[in-house]
Order: C-alpha cells, then sequence, then structure tokens
C-alpha cells in the first residue's frame, strides 16, 4: 500500500507544479523569450557592426555584451554578488577538470564510439553546468520582465506627476503649494488646486486606500470626476455626496478613499470644507497653536447613501493650513514609533516663516530623516496654504 500512496503523491505535486503548463510554452521560453531578452538587454546596439566577422568572433561579442548590459542594469551589491557567484562557479569547475582526453560524441554499434579531444571534467560536472546556465537564463528573463515593467511605471509616473499642479500657486490674498513623494514608482495620494471663476480656490487632497498601480489608476479615475463636478459649481457638501455616489458605482468594493475638499475665500480668510474620513488638517495660528479640522463624514466608496457636512474656518494673515496624506504621520523609525502628528506639528512650527515651498520640503525631509534608512510603507503627500495680504 506504501508504494501507490506514493506514487499518487508524487503525481499530485507533478500535476500541481506543472498546472497551467501548454506544449509550446517551453519552446517560447527558449526561442521568443529569450530573443526579446537579449534585445531588452543590447538596445542601442547596431547589430550590422557584427555582421562581418566570423561566426566564433559575432558569438564572443554577443555574449561579452549581453553579459555587460545585464550585469550594469543589477544594482551595484547585486552586482557583486552576481560575480562572485560567476567566480565560484569558475573555481569549481576547475577543481573538478580532470584533464585534456577523448569526448565521445557518438556511439556506433558493436560497441565502438566517436570522440574529439577536449576536456574531461569528473561526472556529473556537465549537469551542473547546464543547470547553473539554465538558472542564469530564468534570471535574466526575470530580471528583464521586471526592468521592463520599471520602464512602463515609470512612464506612468510622469504621467501621473504631470497630471498634479506644479510650483507655488500665488494670488492677491492666498498663497499655496504641494507636493507628494510616492512609496513605490506610482501611488495614490493626490492633490489639486483649482482657482474658481469667482475668485475662490478650491484645495483638495486625497488619499486611495493601497498603494502601486492598482491605487494610482484609481486616483486618476477620481481626480478626473473631481474636476468635472468642480465645473459645475457644486457646494463643498454636495460635491462630495455625488462624488462618493461615483466612487461607489465605479470603484472596487475593496478600496476606498479618504479625501478633504476645502474652498478658500482669499478676501476673507474663510475656508469652507469637507473632510471624507480623511486625516484632520492642521492649523497653525499666529500664536503657535494647532486646529485640527474635522468636520465631513466617512471615506468615499464605503456606502453609496453617505452624508456630509460642512465645516467652516477663519485663516488670519500669516496662518498656515498644513493638508496632509497619513503616510507621514505613519511613518516609522526604526523602532517601529511612528512620526505621528507631534513630528509634524513640530517640523511646521520651526519652519512655518520660510518660503512655502520651502516648508513643505521641510516637512518631507524630516520624516526621511526620521524613518532614516526605514522603507517608507505608504506615499507622503503635504499641501499647504498661507494666507497673505490682499
Amino acid at each position: 500500500m506504501t508504494a501507490p500512496r506514493a506514487t499518487s503523491k508524487v503525481s499530485t505535486f507533478f500535476n500541481a507544479y506543472t498546472k497551467d503548463l501548454k506544449a509550446d510554452d517551453l519552446q517560447r521560453l527558449f526561442t521568443r523569450d529569450t530573443r526579446e531578452a537579449y534585445k531588452f538587454f543590447t538596445r542601442g546596439v547596431d547589430p550590422d557592426s557584427v555582421k562581418g566577422l566570423p561566426w566564433h568572433k559575432r558569438a564572443w561579442v554577443h555574449t561579452r555584451t549581453l553579459f555587460l548590459a545585464f550585469t550594469m542594469k543589477l544594482s551595484p551589491a547585486r552586482r557583486i554578488v552576481f560575480a562572485a557567484a560567476l567566480v565560484l562557479a569558475f573555481i569549481g569547475m576547475i577543481n573538478l577538470f580532470r584533464g585534456i582526453g577523448m569526448i565521445d560524441v557518438a556511439v556506433l554499434p558493436f560497441g565502438m564510439s566517436v570522440g574529439i579531444p577536449g576536456p574531461v571534467f569528473r561526472q556529473g560536472t556537465w549537469s551542473l553546468l547546464i543547470a547553473f546556465g539554465l538558472m542564469n537564463l530564468l534570471v535574466l528573463l526575470e530580471v528583464a520582465d521586471r526592468l521592463s515593467l520599471k520602464n512602463d511605471l515609470e512612464i506612468a509616473r510622469d504621467i501621473q506627476q504631470a497630471m498634479l499642479p506644479s510650483g507655488v500657486y500665488s494670488a492677491p490674498g492666498v498663497e499655496t503649494v504641494g507636493m507628494s513623494r510616492p512609496a513605490n514608482t506610482v501611488g495614490g495620494d493626490f492633490y489639486d488646486i483649482l482657482p474658481l471663476d469667482d475668485g475662490r480656490l478650491v484645495i483638495t487632497l486625497g488619499d486611495v486606500a493601497g498603494k502601486g498601480s492598482p491605487a494610482a489608476l484609481l486616483m486618476a479615475l477620481l481626480l478626473a470626476m473631481l474636476r468635472t463636478l468642480v465645473d459645475e459649481k457644486l457646494e463643498a457638501a454636495d460635491l462630495i455626496t455625488r462624488l462618493n455616489v461615483q466612487v461607489c458605482r465605479h470603484a472596487p468594493g475593496t478600496r476606498f478613499i479618504t479625501l478633504f475638499y476645502g474652498v478658500y475665500q482669499p478676501l476673507t480668510g474663510e475656508l469652507t470644507y469637507v473632510s471624507a474620513g480623511h486625516t484632520p488638517p492642521l492649523v497653525l495660528r499666529a500664536d503657535g497653536q494647532c486646529e485640527r479640522l474635522s468636520d465631513g463624514g466617512i471615506a468615499l466608496g464605503m456606502f453609496d447613501h453617505s452624508t456630509y457636512s460642512t465645516g467652516r474656518v477663519v485663516i488670519q494673515r500669516d496662518e498656515l493650513v498644513a493638508v496632509y496624506s497619513d503616510g507621514i504621520t505613519e511613518a516609522e523609525n526604526p523602532r517601529g514609533i511612528p512620526f505621528d502628528e507631534a513630528g509634524l506639528e513640530t517640523a511646521l512650527k520651526n519652519n512655518h516663516r520660510q518660503a512655502l515651498a520651502a516648508v513643505g520640503t521641510a516637512v518631507v525631509r524630516a520624516v526621511e530623516h526620521y524613518t532614516v534608512d526605514t522603507r517608507l510603507q505608504d506615499d507622503l503627500t503635504i499641501l499647504l496654504l498661507r494666507r497673505t495680504a490682499n
């Protein structure tokens, strides 16, 4: 009973291991995939430059070009580890070398064989060498796929950054600036600064749950819907209610979005706002006290019948409003302690007299300094508004 049971386990494992394998997958691996990987790593190399060379010289040029192109795509540390692996493999081959002898290349009838002189190694060496070559081929293909995806993501990042306002927006009675640093190549945070025809100014900052490409796609969708609703000149609470319905209709049920939406009147300094589940923005008053803005409702995309309330606050001259994503306050140092609101308040108070863009840069740098070498787990985004002389 033991042997059939063991055979059944092996068969089950084999079927699970080769699941979804198609007949032409292996052929494509050694033909199309390998050829495309070579073209990816050797972009910019003129193929006509080696056409006139003998075949063995062409093979050497192609091998050298591919090796240098591949290894230089690795980070310096990984490049050193890869070089060390090659050196150790070469030393192992020398240790397994037994000399020059006859290598059988064909077996003839009556026990005869045809051989050619060549290097002779210990038994099993060629199996190890082939396995080493196959492993390197798989690494090369995986790196090519990842770098190709990275290039696409970098293009997506440039498009995403182009969708966001750049530089300081300044008008009589107000100046504002935003900045965002995604945790990955692309992120789910966004902000916007939209002047209205009547002289008021819309400021908004949102944070899509999650990060990376899925969050970035939803961020682009939300930003487009938000700008469309702003053009309809809706009041703040009505706009957020309409936006929530659209998010519930078009976003996956597992995704939600926190959003701060404010309309600022430069003549009076009044900020009318709605906070849809967002981290409460801070108002840095002239006396150094911080006030939190929390009126609104729950995050977008959770319930399509959610309603929102409007908050109002008056900003005095030279006072500062800081709207931010939770990536700033939740960033942790190596001991796992978050930057928290206290760290943000300290950074704002220490730098609030500087130019507005410098204040935002100082906050981001303070977070980076606090986290040291800890990888950021979320996007860092901050939007600052300061009331100036009319």
